[in-house]
């Protein structure tokens, strides 16, 4: 299953593991980089020492290309987009934010920049500041959500703009490759999976509940503060509930927020943390390797789609 995503990033399987904050380290970027895929180290809100260090690891680990996703309105977002430019790192993704500001300095170190984007008039804004293509990110993801499901994001997208378009949101599976194909995407990104990949270094409470999840176990949260997070149901959803039926005021969210996805992904904290994860879950039921995952993934969207349906 080649697209134009395979050519241009030089991977061998067009397929993007999800930058999760405190999670996409890079043990996991370069696992999923050795299988084939595009392994991406997540920015976060870390300092730009904290993700060149990352880096430097994922080189030791992998000679083939891997990315770094930045968010945008993180503090250390001038640094690490400098820093992507002096390590020389292939590919960056984006979030949160317009990276306008930083293309022409990326397009100098031959940096392939995809902004993750939300909804059509953003994907057209991100192509017009010179994005080589776009991930359409429905909300049936885990962590920072929009409005739009994939099913209807991907072919709008895909209309839309000329470059490629990659797929995320509620695939996890051959069909959700399939599915995303027929719509038009180029390449499809996935997290939740990765989650209970051996090379995550993810929490195991956190592996374990991904492993358990039934499919109406997730809820999105902290909606009136403009930035919704999906996680799975448990205390900490329940406070957030709490606050948004008494219209309490946004620093309460922040306040109850801070620390939560450290609570889950090193602690291992299923009540209190920030259990990120997508609709997804609930059809991932075992640990892999990475490698195991995408070809396994891959198999089963080569054989749909080769399927007599008559």
């Amino acid at each position: 299953m080649k697209s134009r995503i395979c050519d241009l990033l030089n991977i061998e399987y067009p397929i993007f593991q999800g930058a999760m904050a405190r999670i996409s380290d890079a043990s996991l970027a370069a696992a999923v980089s050795e299988a084939g895929g595009l392994g991406i180290i997540a920015g976060g809100t870390a300092p730009a020492d904290f993700v060149r260090a990352e880096v430097r690891k994922a080189k030791e680990l992998t000679t083939r290309p891997f990315g770094v996703n930045i968010m945008l309105l993180s503090e250390f977002a001038d640094d690490i987009a400098k820093m992507v430019c002096e390590e020389g790192v292939k590919v960056v993704t984006t979030g949160a934010g317009a990276p306008g500001k930083y293309m022409d300095i990326w397009k100098e170190h031959g940096i392939k920049v995809i902004p993750v984007v939300p909804s059509v008039a953003i994907a057209k804004r991100m192509v017009r500041s010179g994005a080589d293509a776009v991930i359409a990110e429905g909300t049936e993801s885990g962590g920072h959500v929009g409005e739009l499901t994939t099913m209807v994001l991907v072919p709008q997208v895909v209309d839309a703009v000329e470059v490629p378009v990659i797929a995320a949101g509620g695939i996890g599976d051959g069909r959700g490759i399939a599915a995303a194909f027929m719509l038009g995407a180029e390449g499809i990104q996935v997290g939740t999976r990765f989650l209970t990949a051996y090379e995550c270094t993810v929490h195991p409470n956190y592996k374990q509940k991904v492993i358990n999840a039934k499919d109406i176990d997730t809820v999105v949260t902290g909606r009136p503060t403009g930035h919704p997070v999906r996680i799975f149901k448990n205390k900490l959803s329940r406070q957030f509930s709490e606050l948004e039926t008494k219209a309490a005021p946004l620093d309460e969210y922040e306040k109850l927020g801070i620390g939560a996805l450290a609570k889950a992904v090193v602690q291992g904290d299923m009540d209190f943390g920030s259990v990120m994860a997508g609709q997804i879950a609930a059809i991932v039921s075992k640990e892999q390797s990475c490698k195991e995952i995408i070809t396994e993934m891959f198999l089963e969207a080569e054989a749909l789609l080769k399927r007599d349906w008559r």
